[in-house]
């Protein structure tokens, strides 16, 4: 008999996790790559959040929030990579000059339209762009993202405003174009 979706008490670790891996890894993946803009690096994340939560799976206090904890653990570690990448960036500027980048060769027109669609997204605030990910990517309610971020409703919602603007702002004509 396997738990119903979310209800993993009672299950091993081994067993909820693998449960929730297969149901959830794609999504997690998705939500990873939002926020670090990178898929290898996402896949890693994700694969780091079920060890840890296995890893503690006897000292959660409810084992049927396993996804938000997962949840939670991604879009720490997504968090934790950024602020990595960000020394990292400012260190190698020190040293030496950066060598300009090459612009990306997209033959096909939705994958330039997703292209400048990530690269607004990225441009936001890091809360701002968690808020999106989090709302749109992955449909959370505004108070199941607010318990997640550990901010307000309104927090939520002036986040998701704020970042909407602005995308909008930033895509202009793009924008409307996709809806």
């Amino acid at each position: 008999m396997a738990p119903t979706r979310g209800h993993t008490s009672g299950w091993s670790a081994d067993d909820a996790l693998e449960l929730l891996y297969v149901a959830h890894w794609r999504q997690l993946v998705r939500l990873a790559v939002l926020l670090v803009h990178d898929v290898g690096t996402a896949e890693e994340i994700v694969q780091d959040s079920f060890i840890a939560v296995h890893g503690k799976w006897n000292r959660l206090h409810d084992p049927d929030k396993a996804l938000a904890y997962l949840r939670q653990s991604v879009v720490n570690r997504s968090r934790s990579h950024l602020r990595h990448l960000s020394v990292v960036r400012r260190h190698a500027e020190r040293e030496a000059p950066s060598p300009p980048t090459a612009g990306a060769d997209h033959t096909a027109y939705d994958h330039a339209r997703r292209a400048t669609v990530l690269d607004a997204l990225r441009r936001l605030p890091r809360r701002q762009r968690e808020v999106l990910a989090l709302r749109y990517y992955l449909d959370l309610a505004e108070a199941e993202i607010a318990d997640m971020l550990g901010i307000s409703r309104g927090a939520v919602k002036s986040h998701a405003s704020r970042g909407a603007a602005a995308l909008r702002a930033d895509l202009g004509a793009e924008l409307e174009e996709t809806r």
